[in-house]
């Protein structure tokens, strides 16, 4: 067992190292977070890439063992810590179930959450227009997705994935991609989407709502304390949505003349009234809940 205390490199924004921070701290792993901000120099240090050469999060040092990609530190840290077998059970046919779906998840759920996002209201932090034609086949994935995680991964009446009654870290690491589209709790309403584009992915889906509530229930009060990120992300996301807006309006009528309230936001001052610059392009990333 390495004697320095683990690092954790990452970014709350990231959906799996929310999943890393949460899982540590379910399993009372003592660990050091090392925050490591999306879209920043951060990843293009020549110490952080000597941890992680493809400069995304998360990534983690254990001593002198360095490890990135999320699925495989869950099951590394799984093992190493011996933490209870229901995370990442010993019995080999069993494990090679929860891997299964920590496979399939990666170029299915993940893929069409993640790019649905991009292709809709996360479509300004790159610079971009929502381009529907494009999400509208994100969506296909993304719900086949789901409805596969309701019709096969989650069998009968079992609280968790693959039948069992309690977590694995397969769960983890799929509820926390679907927190993009879902929500913190009742108090917080943090997902990302609009209620209405959020209700029409998910609501089809019982088996699976009531899945992510057990999961949350499960390792409660890390997973709440974990996503907090996303409130603020939430509020900076639609001031940023806001100011696309604006600057649309401008580079179709460069004399708009912005409210007070809108003008607080807004880059440029000019002729002594408040207005965005023709050409302006909307501020960049500002603290949006996604992972590349």
């Amino acid at each position: 067992m390495a004697t320095e205390l683990l690092k954790i490199y990452g970014d709350r924004k990231s959906q799996p190292t929310r999943a890393i921070l949460i899982f540590c701290k379910a399993n009372g792993i003592q660990f050091e977070e090392v925050k490591i901000r999306l879209f920043t120099s951060d990843v293009q240090t020549p110490e952080y890439q000597a941890i992680h050469p493809l400069k995304k999060v998360p990534a983690i040092a254990d001593g002198d063992f360095t490890l990135f990609e999320s699925h495989a530190i869950l099951t590394y840290l799984a093992c190493w810590y011996q933490v209870p077998d229901h995370w990442y059970p010993a019995d080999l046919r069993k494990r090679a179930k929860v891997q299964s779906v920590l496979d399939w998840h990666q170029t299915t759920l993940r893929y069409g959450s993640t790019r649905y996002l991009i292709n809709t209201v996360l479509a300004p932090t790159f610079g971009k227009t929502p381009n529907p034609q494009v999400a509208a086949e994100y969506e296909q994935i993304l719900v086949q997705s789901l409805s596969t995680v309701e019709t096969l991964w989650l069998k009968g009446d079992a609280k968790f994935l693959l039948g069992n009654d309690q977590p694995s870290v397969a769960d983890l690491a799929l509820v926390c991609e679907i927190m993009q589209l879902h929500r913190v709790n009742s108090s917080y309403k943090l997902q990302v989407l609009d209620e209405k584009d959020r209700a029409r992915i998910l609501s089809p889906y019982k088996k699976v709502q009531e899945w992510i509530e057990a999961t949350k229930a499960s390792t409660q009060p890390h997973f709440d304390d974990v996503h907090g990120i996303l409130y603020k992300a939430k509020i900076k996301f639609q001031k940023q949505r806001e100011i696309a807006t604006l600057q649309s309006k401008i580079n179709r009528d460069p004399q708009t003349t912005l409210t007070d309230e809108a003008a607080i936001a807004a880059p440029a001052i000019h002729g002594g009234k408040r207005t965005l610059s023709k050409g302006n392009k909307t501020p960049a990333a500002i603290g949006i809940p996604i992972m590349l």
